[in-house]
């Protein structure tokens, strides 16, 4: 069954996951030779599939990299935990399981909404255990439609236009790198595969998720304007590749504002 799920992800799935996880690769520059990189699995399917392609990119690809694939228990329960060890087991990823206390401590802080700050405790312990592990970057499983989300979610929320950029350099972890090889990836092609290969994995397990979160919204924001529009998510996507810096009234670059109204009268 292991050979069958990879070959899928080869031929079945070619056009839609494996082209366009080798496609990001390729155009964003992600991987180089002799990197190390620790591939970030939080037990979903958009992380164990992303570690399958990269399993397969090492056996057919041209790069020379080496993987450590790991999984951050953040306090997941013990159902959860055992769902993880069986389908790594099955897909024949070699994980290595790190504990944290993020949950417990999300708890203690009693957060309206947590789940920003656990993104970036999670992010933390991630990016320490890899560089312990003498790693150079870390894998998150961000798709297509988490990319889109996120910049309907800052115009509407925070009041700002923003992307989920397909690598980052740490600001805290001096030489280490964040990347996004699903990053052209849609969501509807990973449930495509998952379910094709009758395979089952856990969702967000945070006890402190609500079900009418933000992001559900703008799913369904989403879902109801492509009924209309065809090429909405497409148009989401490359709006932040095609900024008109001159018809916008104002912009950051780092730590400094600059308005439109900067060079208005020159």
């Amino acid at each position: 069954m292991q050979s069958d799920i990879e070959k899928s992800i080869i031929k079945t799935y070619r056009k839609d996951i494996w082209r366009k996880f080798t496609k990001a690769i390729t155009e964003y520059d992600l991987i180089k030779d002799n990197d190390k990189i620790a591939v970030c699995i939080s037990g979903g399917k958009d992380s164990f599939l992303m570690a399958k392609c990269f399993q397969e990119l090492k056996k057919h690809g041209k790069i020379n990299f080496e993987l450590e694939f790991i999984v951050m228990d953040p306090g997941y329960n013990k159902e959860n935990i055992k769902i993880i060890e069986e389908n790594a087991k099955l897909l024949e990823v070699p994980i290595k399981v790190y504990d944290s206390l993020i949950f417990l401590a999300l708890q203690n802080m009693d957060l309206k909404s947590p789940c920003y700050m656990c993104a970036r405790m999670r992010r933390g312990h991630l990016y320490k255990i890899a560089k312990d592990l003498g790693c150079n970057k870390i894998a998150l499983g961000h798709h297509y439609n988490d990319v889109i989300e996120t910049i309907l979610l800052g115009m509407f929320y925070n009041g700002e236009i923003v992307s989920m950029l397909p690598k980052i350099k740490s600001k805290n972890f001096l030489g280490m790198e964040l990347i996004r090889p699903l990053y052209l990836v849609r969501e509807s092609s990973i449930y495509n595969w998952m379910n094709y290969n009758k395979l089952k994995f856990i969702n967000c397990a945070c006890p402190l998720k609500k079900e009418d979160s933000k992001r559900n919204e703008i799913k369904e924001l989403i879902k109801e304007m492509k009924k209309t529009n065809k090429y909405i998510e497409y148009n989401i996507f490359k709006s932040v590749e095609n900024v008109n810096i001159n018809q916008i009234m104002g912009y950051y670059d780092f730590d400094k504002r600059y308005s439109y109204y900067d060079e208005y009268d020159k």
